[in-house]
């Protein structure tokens, strides 16, 4: 069974939907022990990383996605839930769970775009990703691929080694992040079309 974390971040049900339509079984939960006996666990979220991160410890959830995390279950972060397994985060000054070091930083509001325009923000909409490393989960994914994006932060991990994957908006920012058996993506795999549910089903038949 694959385990969607609920906490009150949004989103939920377009990635249940996504999950079941390529044919897997899903539960949403916001229970730390369906979630710590489950085969993998999918990691969404829209929303702020303050109200994120206070939900995730008052129910107790940032200790079993840290658990899962050390006993090798599969997880995969998607937008929010790719920016809180950071260290930190600019959003409300948010000390997250620190899976990955790093932090997660603001874009800037004045950046210009390659054509001179002021770079709107929220980043939102369709855009490539560059594939830095291979990876099982991205396999299939081709250069032409676009991933559909929403989000006025970044995730900046520390390592670089753990950069799978950048996009450029106004500046080149790690789109998706690998290390052991954690795969993350800041752009919405349920709503990136074939490409997004070709990784989704990727991760799902992903053995780290």
């Amino acid at each position: 069974m694959i385990a969607i974390i609920d906490y009150a971040a949004g989103n939920l049900t377009s990635v249940a939907r996504a999950v079941s339509h390529i044919g897997f079984q899903c539960l949403v939960t916001t229970d730390a022990g369906e979630i710590l006996k489950a085969e993998r666990i999918i990691f969404p979220g829209v929303g702020a990383a303050g109200s994120a991160m206070a939900s995730l410890k008052r129910t107790g959830l940032d200790s079993a996605i840290a658990d899962a995390f050390r006993m090798g279950t599969p997880i995969l972060g998607i937008c929010l839930g790719t920016q809180v397994i950071m260290g930190h985060s600019e959003e409300n000054d948010t000390p997250c769970l620190g899976i990955i070091k790093g932090l997660v930083r603001a874009f800037e509001i004045d950046k210009a775009a390659e054509n001179g325009s002021r770079l709107k923000i929220p980043h939102m909409g369709w855009n490539s990703v560059v594939i830095k490393k291979e990876h099982p989960v991205l396999s299939g994914i081709g250069r032409d691929d676009e991933f559909y994006f929403v989000h006025g932060f970044y995730p900046d991990p520390a390592n670089t080694e753990q950069v799978l994957g950048i996009t450029n908006y106004g500046i080149s920012f790690a789109s998706v992040i690998g290390f052991k058996n954690l795969f993350a993506t800041q752009f919405h795999l349920e709503k990136s079309g074939k490409p997004g549910l070709r990784m989704l089903k990727n991760f799902c038949k992903w053995k780290p």
